[in-house]
């Protein structure tokens, strides 16, 4: 899989150091540079380019702006590069891949390009499937309906490795598989993991559309649980049971949840 790049920072030397970083990834394909941010949206959508690492800080229109004016194509997944660590924030509410700060170190350009790929993976396997499905719906619309009933769990990769979660001014970085549990408070979600709790902004049914279901599963009404760091299960009266975790944490699992969750358990 190839990755088309494109690069934007106003300074020559900082385009020409990049360049020179992505050069051992023979899956980058730089196919163009800019040097503001109105050279940078008509490329991109000339180019329709998977990738684009972008500066914040540019004059004119700068790397927000530039975001901003993708609103009416499908953009490409963008890698913010910027001297200033106080934009991390808004970099992530703006859905960037990632956040990288100058001089870019080679390690975190790796795990970048790492969630990169991850992200055009499960972009490009949607676009298969949804493909297939006309094609289907053209040639032999009975299978097509089939495929529809019968399709599986979707692919692990399609669910979330890391989740961003800003919290009292700053970015945490969770790996998924290390949260226990998460619990609904209104319209946040309380993580927590064997170390920390941190509040993250979201709903519960958006937030178990970024979990894989064969290792979160909803418990009670209100919680949910990695069944991966379940070490035991302990009944209850009137039909309910309790999880201990592996942090010593117990979670009771409603009565109408049960069956559910004993499929994983068990």
């Amino acid at each position: 899989m190839t990755i088309r790049t494109i690069l934007v920072d106003d300074e020559k030397l900082a385009i020409e150091g990049l360049r020179l970083r992505l050069e051992p990834f023979d899956d980058v394909e730089i196919i163009d540079t800019c040097q503001n941010g109105r050279e940078a949206i008509r490329k991109i959508k000339t180019h329709k380019p998977d990738l684009v690492f972008l500066d914040i800080q540019m004059p004119g229109f700068d790397g927000f702006s530039v975001v901003q004016g993708m609103m009416d194509i499908e953009p490409p997944l963008f890698v913010f590069v910027t001297a200033y660590s106080d934009h991390a924030i808004r970099a992530f509410e703006a859905q960037a891949a990632d956040y990288l700060m100058k001089p870019v170190d080679p390690q975190r350009l790796a795990d970048a390009l790492d969630r990169v790929r991850l992200r055009l993976s499960e972009k490009r396997g949607a676009a298969e499937v949804e493909r297939l499905k006309e094609v289907l719906a053209e040639v032999a619309p009975d299978s097509a309906e089939r495929y529809e009933s019968e399709e599986e769990v979707p692919a692990a990769n399609r669910f979330e490795k890391l989740i961003n979660i800003k919290d009292r001014g700053q970015i945490f970085r969770v790996d998924v598989d290390t949260i226990e549990r998460i619990d609904a408070a209104g319209d946040y979600m309380v993580i927590e993991t064997a170390d920390n709790s941190l509040i993250l902004r979201e709903t519960m049914k958006d937030l178990e559309k970024r979990l894989d279901p064969r290792n979160f599963q909803r418990v009670h009404r209100s919680t949910i649980v990695n069944l991966g760091l379940v070490r035991q299960v302990r009944p209850h009266t009137n039909g309910e049971c309790f999880l201990v975790l592996e942090s010593g944490a117990e979670v009771k699992v409603s009565r109408s949840y049960r069956d559910v969750v004993a499929r994983f358990v068990h």
